[in-house]
């Protein structure tokens, strides 16, 4: 196990995947740093499709015309789901769920890469969640916000470059905007 700086660091998404498929324990354990996710008030909106068929990754592959292609070579993904009649902070709970997902992954050895639905279209311009929708049968009350792509790194990735750490991005005490914050180290 990898410390947390270390995960951090070393976690950077995937979009090349070799042919080696999970072994049971590993998608347990992905799927268990989901259902670990925190979410407000507990609610715990989220749900999940698991697609290991790789018929049906060619086919969400096709939820949008670019940044979804790697779906097709992933061993696993993941559809994030969440019931929007159960919380209003939907959106952030999935979102938790899925860097647990992938945190959990790097952490075991694996590449994964985020693909997002909500408010992306296909090629054809129909909406990317009703597209899965129809493909998986998902229910009207649950909302498709991502596809979460997992499997064995076809190579190594760098790990993220500290040099470029935007610390500017960075406010003490208030929002400073760049001109004030000059200002001040200057005085």
């Amino acid at each position: 196990m990898k410390n947390f700086a270390s995960l951090i660091k070393d976690r950077r998404s995937t979009r090349k995947f070799t042919s080696q498929l999970l072994n049971p324990d590993q998608v347990a354990s992905i799927l268990k740093a989901a259902l670990m996710a925190p979410a407000s008030k507990r609610k715990n909106p989220w749900q999940f499709v698991v697609v290991e068929d790789k018929e049906m990754l060619k086919k969400l592959a096709g939820c949008k015309p670019h940044g979804a292609a790697f779906i097709e070579g992933c061993a696993l993904a993941v559809v994030v789901l969440a019931n929007v009649m159960e919380s209003d902070v939907w959106i952030e709970d999935a979102s938790i769920a899925s860097i647990f997902m992938q945190l959990q992954a790097e952490d075991l050895g694996l590449g994964s890469c985020w693909c997002q639905i909500r408010n992306r279209q296909t090629e054809q311009e129909e909406d990317a969640s009703q597209y899965i929708r129809g493909l998986l049968n998902i229910p009207y009350q649950l909302e498709v916000l991502s596809i979460i792509g997992f499997g064995y790194k076809e190579q190594p990735s760098k790990p993220f470059d500290e040099s470029r750490l935007q610390w500017e991005k960075i406010h003490l005490d208030t929002y400073q905007l760049p001109d004030e914050k000059q200002e001040k180290d200057e005085a």
